[in-house]
């Protein structure tokens, strides 16, 4: 992953939360609810932090374009750690900061093993500034050899494909022809599906990718997130801290799901959210409420008490 500076920003640190500096946020299930809005509460517990000095980035396994909006209606003006890690970039002005890169010929090989288990692969490529945000073969989204009605396999893809088609670009022979500039990817389907994709992609690649298998919150069906070994959203959190002073014992991070886990275990203080997946909240060192509950104001009264 190829980094640029992150610009200096003034800090202060008030005697109540000196000992964390920093905030990271999860996206889904976290800043938004069940019904994918961002309440009041959750942007005033925000304001509150902020106020007091602390700054609050947010990391999510959303795309870029994704992303600015929740950053907008939070108020927050910090580089962005986007697709679970893989790509950071600033939204003042949209400069990439970070990207993530597969080795070579790893991608062409994942690439093969998804097709030939009859799944679509999606791949990211950094490409806000020309209109689009990823790749795949066919925005009609055929089912899978053996996929039946409803059984959830070609739903979710193509619910997916569906919203975001104006930001696709189609390549038929993308396994073969591979885009430039793939920073991450993923394959839909049913959870066992892509629990089994997973495991397969570890064992052909040891120690060449980061996988997770995770539940869309937008979308029916379960992801198998696609991208170079050792990116995660810690990874793209660490140089953010850095150019700031802040260590990783200064750092608070808050999530509800599996691609959560490294920020959670690695900050200073690691919060589940309640409706957080069973090995996030056995994982955490503290549980606040559900994100339909305001549980970030929970976050914010912690924090603010010292």
């Amino acid at each position: 992953m190829h980094e640029k500076p992150v610009a200096a920003e003034a800090a202060t640190t008030p005697a109540g939360a000196a000992a964390i500096r920093m905030l990271v946020l999860d996206v889904d299930g976290t800043v938004t609810n069940s019904r994918h809005e961002i309440t009041a509460g959750t942007c005033d517990a925000v304001a509150r932090l902020r106020a007091a000095g602390i700054r609050v980035v947010l990391a999510t396994g959303r795309r870029y374009r994704d992303t600015l909006p929740v950053a907008a209606r939070l108020g927050i003006d910090a580089p962005l750690v986007t697709a679970s890690g893989a790509l950071v970039k600033r939204p003042s002005d949209h400069a990439t900061l970070a990207c993530a890169a597969f080795g070579p010929g790893v991608l062409e090989n994942v690439l093969t093993m998804i097709v030939a288990a009859g799944h679509d692969p999606v791949l990211y490529t950094d490409s806000f500034a020309e209109g689009f945000d990823f790749h795949c073969r066919d925005l009609a989204s055929p089912a899978a050899p053996g996929a039946g009605e409803g059984d959830g396999e070609p739903r979710g893809l193509a619910e997916y494909l569906a919203r975001n088609r104006h930001l696709a670009r189609v390549n038929p022979s993308i396994d073969r022809d591979v885009p430039a500039g793939v920073f991450a990817g993923f394959a839909m389907g049913t959870h066992e599906r892509m629990l089994d994709l997973e495991a397969a992609l570890d064992a052909a690649h040891p120690g060449m990718l980061s996988l997770h298998t995770i539940r869309s919150p937008r979308y029916r069906d379960w992801m198998c997130e696609i991208a170079p070994a050792g990116v995660t959203k810690w990874s793209g959190v660490l140089p953010i801290a850095r150019q700031w002073g802040i260590a990783p014992a200064q750092i608070c991070a808050v999530g509800d799901d599996v691609n959560d886990l490294p920020m959670i275990r690695a900050a200073g203080l690691g919060i589940a959210m309640g409706n957080g997946r069973p090995e996030v909240l056995a994982a955490a060192d503290r549980v606040v409420g559900r994100h339909d509950d305001d549980g970030l104001a929970e976050v914010a009264t912690l924090l603010l008490s010292g």
